[in-house]
């Protein structure tokens, strides 16, 4: 990965603990989700951007999973650590066989070149 990041041995001992107990509960349920189905988009309540790659995929006749960790104004520290977990700063968060795909914009190409059915298929 060309994305730099904090090497963990710079983290100190409290630090990792910290991190360790940030909603736990949240990344089990997304970690499962994306272990059990294909498809799965991490959202959240009145973000265009996670409406659009619901209604694409419908409109698409795909079918996925979808986890919604609150709106603008509640569950912000829930989303923080699905975005810490993941190192993807937006939402949604579409993952395909358990690996990221990315955002809308992402998805969206996925879907109009053919590659995420085909992707879906394979499996």
């Amino acid at each position: 990965m060309n994305r730099k990041l904090l090497d963990p041995s710079r983290l100190s001992p409290g630090a990792v603990e910290r991190l360790a107990k940030f909603h736990p509960e949240v990344i089990a349920e997304v970690q499962q989700a994306i272990e059990a189905e294909a498809l799965v988009v991490v959202g959240m309540a009145q973000n265009p951007h996670v409406k659009n790659v619901r209604k694409a995929l419908g409109a698409a006749a795909i079918p996925f999973t979808y986890l919604e960790y609150g709106s603008y104004v509640s569950k912000w520290r829930e989303r923080l650590a699905v975005k810490l977990w993941s190192g993807w700063p937006t939402f949604p968060q579409v993952f395909l066989h358990g690996h990221l795909l990315g955002g809308e914009d992402l998805t969206l190409a996925a879907l109009k070149d053919g590659s995420l059915k085909n992707q879906l298929t394979k499996s």
